[in-house]
């Protein structure tokens, strides 16, 4: 079945079909109906059905909704889209008057209306999940304690830091990327119903009754604009490549961090994988597998924008392609963020201690503190740190009398500061790392990481 061909002489032909029907939409079904339900009670309320009419195609799309939600709606391989499936079933269900459903609307702005709906449902299923996720990160922070552990630069040990630092940098991330899906809803919950093919109707249509019922934000403002653009697609990809790229970034790390050679933590057997050849194997795959899934999903994104950029306004059939991509994109964080969560939840983190040399820096900032220029004092403990290791020896190993002949302001106290925990004691700078910012960052976290 179509929509279309009171025009044509011939039946579509096979191939046509088979090239332009799209199936993917059929996951847009119960928002479908859900808009289908609406756009009938307004048809009603402004006189274009009678109440009657109006009245029975409600309870009909109703009873297609039941029949949704129970997994016994069935579709016809005939079905040309998820719209075309509604009408037919309608037309099974209560015979002619399913024809006046369409009165005042085209599947150009239905099939926008459908997906504001889906990723506006799909966008808040993602916050939740996030938010826990975020909630998973700061339990795991707060859980580690006080052990402290090397921060990075180039890959390259640089300051010392409470672990519990570095697991709250991913959780402000996750947090982030809740904000970017809150921010996008406002954008997405926009009903373009009543915006028609392209130019809007002469029928004396009221878009704001179907907004208000599906509690959308507000209606189009350009009947063109709402029928052909797909920026709030792009946008919601754009918040799930984001989010997955985050994950990306803490899954490479866990891979690290797994190693031998870090032997920073392990994972419960359920959430890691063995290898078919080599016994002593514990693979982090589900890490290994964000990674891969963000830069999948990286493309739905490029896609998305592709797609758009040299359309000219209005509707035009190769938005079809937004779906697919879309779906994917929002499907593949869902399954990353549920795995990650699992696997984080599980680790057990047991680091080595970070070498001396990670308290160079404060060595340098105490003579900095007593007005040395920095640039002097950074020179002088170059120096240092060069004759140490020249002399197989790590910082650890220095002498008052060494600290003294590396500069004349140093003084024997100044060896208490080598020690990393005294380092991240010492550290002063809100939202650095240091123990008080990390109880600091826990509170605010879990306050603004709590469900809505």
């Amino acid at each position: 079945m179509t929509l279309w061909g009171g025009r044509f002489a011939e039946a579509p032909h096979e191939d046509l079909m088979t090239f332009t029907a799209d199936h993917s939409d059929r996951r847009l079904l119960e928002d479908d109906l859900l808009g289908s339900a609406a756009h009938a009670r307004m048809l009603g309320e402004v006189g274009l059905l009678t109440e009657e009419e109006a009245r029975q195609l409600v309870e009909a799309l109703g009873d297609l909704l039941e029949e949704t939600r129970e997994g016994r709606f069935e579709f016809d391989a005939a079905d040309e889209d998820v719209h075309t499936a509604v009408e037919r079933r309608l037309q099974e269900t209560i015979g002619a008057l399913a024809g006046k459903l369409h009165t005042g609307r085209s599947r150009n702005d239905q099939v926008a209306l459908d997906l504001r709906l889906y990723l506006t449902r799909a966008g808040q299923r993602r916050v939740a999940q996030l938010r826990s996720f975020g909630r998973i990160l700061a339990d795991k922070a707060e859980e580690v304690g006080d052990i402290v552990v090397p921060s990075y630069t180039h890959l390259q040990q640089a300051q010392a830091i409470p672990l519990a630092h570095h697991l709250l940098a991913y959780a402000w991330m996750v947090l982030r990327d809740v904000e970017r899906f809150e921010g996008a809803e406002r954008r997405i919950a926009v009903s373009p119903l009543g915006a028609g093919a392209s130019g809007g109707s002469s029928l004396p249509l009221d878009p704001r009754l179907v907004a208000e019922e599906l509690g959308m934000d507000g209606t189009f403002s350009n009947s063109l604009d709402a029928v052909s653009s797909r920026d709030f697609v792009a946008e919601y990809a754009f918040c799930c490549a984001q989010a997955l790229t985050h994950l990306s970034r803490l899954g490479e790390e866990l891979v690290l961090w797994s190693t031998t050679e870090f032997a920073w933590v392990t994972f419960a057997d359920r959430f890691t994988t063995g290898s078919s050849a080599l016994p002593q194997k514990k693979n982090a795959d589900i890490a290994e597998l964000v990674r891969g899934k963000a830069a999948r999903v990286i493309g739905d994104l490029t896609g998305l924008l592709t797609l758009q950029k040299g359309l000219p306004l209005s509707y035009n059939r190769d938005l079809q392609e937004d779906k697919a991509a879309v779906f994917d994109a929002d499907d593949t964080l869902a399954g990353a963020v549920s795995a990650l969560s699992g696997m984080v939840a599980s680790a057990e983190f047991n680091p080595p201690a970070p070498a001396s040399w990670v308290t160079a820096l404060d060595l340098a900032e105490a003579l900095a503190a007593r007005g040395i220029p920095f640039r002097e004092a950074h020179n002088a403990v170059g120096r240092l740190v060069a004759r140490l290791l020249a002399e197989g020896k790590t910082l650890a190993e220095v002498t008052a009398g060494e600290l003294e002949a590396a500069h004349l302001s140093f003084v024997p106290e100044d060896l208490e500061i080598i020690d990393p925990k005294i380092s991240v004691e010492r550290r002063r700078t809100t939202g650095g790392g240091s123990y008080v910012s990390v109880l600091d960052q826990l509170a605010e976290l879990r306050s603004v990481l709590e469900d809505a």
